[in-house]
């Protein structure tokens, strides 16, 4: 189910680019995550890149280099495309292979150093766009400790719905919003109902919030009809990034009931531009547990290689910077942190209950997590968990917030550590928030 640790796993690896060789680099040897890039401010077509080190691999320059066996130039052939869609579908085989092809031409030692040195973008002077073509985009509700401290907000009575224990809960969001990291949006409008009012009013949210998420592409597709059985679900994985799905929350309270997010959450969605595969990740592996109380997933959700490592541990953290401190040079504040550990259903659940209907999904498809909230009240995923609903503002810099303000900066990381293995980094998801346009008015 799982993909094993191999000789690019070696913690004693290194690059002759330089900056893949720090102790704190996002992007060592061992990563080799795929986005899709070209120069800032060029008329260049987007195409696929690597991120090592501080500097981007051009798989298009690469593909004109002699240097690997039929498979890997039609893989590479695949990332020439503005969207990595084709190179998604080829499988895991493939991917895994034009990798360790690409991990071999970029360590110490390698004798095509200055042949591949000239095929090197720095990752500061590149613009990124959204992997790939995202057909279908669907969020999850994967952390049951935001799912029950939300429910506490929302429904004090009944925080956490009995079905949360037995089914992985989701809605279907909209993939035309879905931005890369760095971008601005204007704050959402949409209906909202004061408390005591007798009627709603359109208007600018008020209770503008993050949500710390993974996102997962889908790579292999399926047939229609054909559901993906849990211990193949992983292979139909391209891989993981990070994903901010902002949210209004006083928008959200007014219409979720009875059918679920809308206006509320589709305005923006955020992602990181790298995505870093499970191969990458296969050192980092963990048990997936539930506690002994907790009823145990049915039969097509349960088997033993989920059990053994179907969990991953990656660190999630998220920070805030407000106007004045960009104005300032002061850095984002972290505001918490968490770790995928903590989520109640594995990627592999998600994957198979998605599909068990019947349902095909394509390359280029993308999960969220949904807010991935640890037990601890300082491992909160969202304003709306971490100031209580607004009551509990929080310090930022010389400002507090309750939620998100004109001019703020949200900025999303993630990375995995264990000794004996480098650290793997998945770099940051940033967007600002703007002030909104104008309310329609009236008639």
């Amino acid at each position: 189910m799982t993909l094993p640790v191999n000789q690019t796993h070696d913690p004693t690896l290194a690059s002759w680019v330089e900056s893949a060789n720090r102790p704190d680099s996002d992007f060592p040897i061992q990563n080799l995550p795929f986005g899709v890039f070209r120069r800032t401010k060029s008329d260049e077509p987007f195409r696929g890149g690597v991120a090592i080190g501080d500097q981007i691999l051009d798989l298009t320059a690469l593909l004109s280099r002699t240097l690997f066996d039929d498979a890997a130039h039609h893989a590479l052939a695949a990332c020439r495309e503005p969207a990595l869609n084709r190179f998604m579908s080829m499988g895991q085989a493939v991917q895994s292979h034009l990798r360790a092809c690409l991990s071999s031409v970029l360590r110490s030692g390698c004798e095509h150093a200055s042949l591949i040195a000239a095929d090197l973008v720095p990752q500061a002077d590149a613009e990124y766009d959204v992997p790939a073509r995202i057909g279908d985009f669907t969020d999850f509700y994967a952390s049951i400790h935001h799912a029950t401290s939300v429910g506490r907000l929302f429904r004090p009575d009944n925080p956490l719905l009995p079905n949360y224990r037995w089914i992985p809960i989701a809605y279907n969001g909209r993939s035309s919003s879905i931005q890369v990291s760095e971008h601005a949006f204007q704050r959402p409008v949409g209906q909202r109902m004061a408390p005591g009012a007798s009627a709603p009013e359109l208007a600018a949210s008020e209770r503008l919030d993050f949500e710390l998420e993974l996102g997962l592409f889908i790579g292999r597709g399926n047939a229609e009809g054909s559901p993906i059985p849990l211990d193949e679900a992983e292979s139909h994985v391209f891989g993981l990034c990070l994903l901010n799905d902002w949210s209004a929350r006083d928008i959200q309270s007014w219409e979720y009931q009875p059918l679920g997010p809308f206006l509320g959450k589709n305005f923006a969605t955020t992602l990181s531009p790298w995505v870093v595969s499970l191969e990458a990740l296969a050192p980092f592996r963990i048990p997936f547990t539930r506690p002994a109380t907790d009823p145990q997933p049915l039969a097509y959700l349960d088997g033993a290689a989920n059990r053994n490592a179907g969990g991953i541990d990656i660190t999630l953290e998220v920070s805030l910077q407000t106007s004045r401190m960009r104005h300032d040079g002061i850095p984002p504040q972290p505001l918490a942190r968490s770790n995928f550990r903590y989520a109640y259903w594995t990627l592999a659940q998600l994957i198979t209950h998605h599909s068990v209907n019947g349902c095909n999904l394509r390359p280029g498809d993308l999960f969220g997590s949904g807010t991935l909230s640890g037990p601890a009240p300082e491992q909160a995923g969202s304003l709306l968990e971490l100031t209580a609903g607004g009551r509990l503002p929080l310090h930022v810099g010389a400002d507090t917030r309750t939620f998100l303000e004109d001019g703020d900066r949200v900025v999303l990381r993630a990375w995995c550590e264990r000794p004996g293995h480098r650290r793997i980094g998945f770099g940051s998801a940033a967007g600002t928030v703007l002030p909104a346009r104008a309310v329609p008015p009236a008639g």
